[in-house]
């Protein structure tokens, strides 16, 4: 064997060794992070809240400002606006129409 088929295969196996380090670097695993690191489960905010709400009251109070509010906040978070806390609001006095159907009834 010559000189430089032992340096070629020298070389070859360099690279290989260099590839196998890669493949170790690239699929190691982090270290685990105890419970206490692990963000907590989110809770709703109150913009869910006020979206419940707002969707419930129904299309005869679709002109309620403050659901046309929430409406606009959640529009703006979905397209990667910044999102703002709403204050709470007490729910509106109007009854809905299954509320005032039912009033009827009795």
């Amino acid at each position: 064997m010559e000189r430089s088929d032992i340096l070629r295969a020298g070389a070859m196996i360099v690279v290989f060794a260099i590839f196998l380090a890669t493949l170790h670097v690239i699929h190691r695993r982090p270290a685990e992070r105890s419970v206490s690191d692990a963000p907590s489960v989110s809770t709703p905010d109150d913009l869910s809240a006020e979206l419940r709400r707002c969707g419930a009251l129904g299309p005869q109070d679709a002109e309620d400002p403050h659901c046309q509010a929430v409406w606009k906040e959640n529009r703006a978070r979905f397209f990667g606006g910044p999102a703002r806390p709403l204050l709470p609001q007490a729910a509106p006095a109007t009854q809905t129409m299954k509320d005032a159907t039912q009033g009827d009834k009795r």
